[in-house]
């Protein structure tokens, strides 16, 4: 092992640490809080933040587009070592994400609240609170937009200490706004819609003011550079096919159980997305520590380096996800009611379903991060882009024609993503000379075996002491 590959994995190592310091921390304030917000609005108005919330996040597919397509960029460059450009790419980024702003606070205020009026399930007498729940979540979007290029720098120098204290900052924060909603006896769908819009401002200046003290490329000036905004633009035009997929996927498919089964429907699938985002959060600790070496070691033409860094994402993210996974899958109900006293219709079977689907989805991140590294995802995008689009219309037509139950949307997506994990790794193989066979060698075989012996124990443990009580 070279000097260089040492030092990179002891990075690696270093910034999985604190990211791990930040995950539980925030885990355990989220657990917390998630119950009282529950208590705190009751199922109907939780659901309703959750749908209503969510849904203006759909518009933000262009700037996830984009997100990707930053990070990219930035971690190309710091690999190269070429300051200059690294400064052009960034201010391009400002640039372009100015005008991602613009253009969703026109498609919210147009065409998104249009179809709030139109067609999501919100009882009378909440529609007043909903109204207020989508301005602030426009809001809140909009900021979060122009924190991209910011944060993307932070990740791009590997600088995880920052996002472990500004987060432990921010779920503080969030702390104190449950203190808020109990004692104030105000509309507290309302309060809680406003504060966390508070926030999540004040937290884009803490980052906004991080990367400015300790990174010259985030001096801002206005730069034109035609040819690096068609290449970034285009660029982010073919990654756009794999986020309208997320944005299906995600609230499109949380919309979908609005329509067909009301507003408590998606109280059950906000809390299944709380247990999954938690538990996947020590997964993408360990993946944000290692995608920008992935990056980099494309750019430095080091193939060998990338390519045991995907195997080992790939594996361990599956190991540790599944690990995390196993006590709520065998024992949703008693963890659930013990979390949250309250638990809402569906919940359990969501819960399940959601957990094995990101457990799938764990393997799959570190080869999105190689595609990206690569800047050459046309034919990517277009193959996987388009299967994960379908997730939508396939669940619509099992639901409106077939008469399945709100758990089907899951199961298709599961589907979905396994045929979706083997196609990554075949389109691979041109793009970076990833061994399809080589890749099943070191990850799915190994990976597979753990997935289907690692429960037997637990369940047979779980089956006699049911016995026993």
């Amino acid at each position: 092992m070279s000097q260089k590959t040492s030092n990179n994995n002891k990075q690696i190592a270093k910034n999985t640490l604190l990211l791990y310091f930040r995950m539980i921390f925030m885990m355990i304030v989220s657990l917390f809080t998630s119950r009282v917000v529950l208590n705190t609005l009751g199922v109907e108005d939780f659901g309703l933040y959750n749908v209503v919330g969510g849904f203006v996040t759909m518009f933000t597919f262009l700037n996830s587009a984009m997100a990707s397509t930053t990070q990219r960029y930035l971690n190309f460059e710091l690999g190269r070592g070429d300051t200059q450009h690294l400064h052009k790419v960034f201010c391009t980024s400002v640039n372009i994400h100015l005008m991602i702003s613009a253009v969703i606070f026109v498609l919210a205020e147009t065409i998104g609240l249009w179809f709030v009026y139109r067609y999501l399930t919100i009882p009378p007498s909440r529609f007043s609170s909903a109204i207020w729940v989508y301005q602030f979540s426009v809001l809140s979007t909009i900021i979060m937009v122009m924190s991209i290029p910011y944060n993307a720098a932070i990740i791009a120098h590997e600088r995880m200490g920052a996002f472990a204290y500004i987060s432990v900052l921010e779920v503080i924060l969030k702390l104190l706004i449950v203190y808020i909603l109990i004692i104030f006896n105000f509309d507290k769908l309302k309060l809680y819609a406003v504060l966390m819009f508070s926030v999540q401002l004040f937290i884009r200046v803490v980052y906004g003011q991080y990367s400015g003290r300790h990174f010259k490329e985030t001096h801002y000036r206005w730069i034109w550079d035609k040819s690096l905004f068609h290449e970034m633009t285009g660029f982010a035009g073919w990654n756009l096919f794999g986020n309208l997929a997320m944005v299906g996927f995600t609230q499109g498919l949380n919309i979908l159980l609005n329509i067909f089964f009301g507003p408590a429907i998606n109280a059950a699938r906000g809390i299944a997305v709380q247990v999954q985002n938690t538990i996947k959060g020590f997964c993408q600790n360990f993946q944000t520590a290692i995608n920008p070496q992935i990056t980099k070691s494309y750019a430095e033409n080091d193939f060998e380096y990338m390519h045991s860094l995907i195997f080992t994402s790939s594996k361990f993210s599956c190991y540790l996800l599944l690990f995390l996974s196993l006590p709520v899958l065998i024992e949703p109900q008693q963890i659930l009611e013990l979390w949250l006293k309250i638990v809402p219709e569906h919940t359990i079977s969501f819960v399940r379903l959601i957990l094995i689907i990101s457990i799938i989805d764990s393997m799959a991140n570190p080869l999105v991060q190689a595609a990206l590294s690569t800047g050459n995802i046309k034919k990517y995008q277009v193959v996987v882009g388009t299967m994960l689009l379908m997730i939508l219309p396939i669940s619509y037509v099992l639901l409106k024609y077939f008469g399945c139950s709100a758990e089907i949307v899951f199961i298709v997506q599961l589907v979905v993503f396994v045929i979706a994990l083997l196609v990554r790794v075949w389109i691979l193989r041109s793009m970076i000379s990833l061994s399809f066979r080589a890749y099943s060698w070191a990850v799915l075989l190994p990976a597979g075996s753990v997935c289907l012996l690692s429960p037997i124990l637990p369940l047979i443990i779980s089956f006699f002491m049911e016995e026993g009580g």
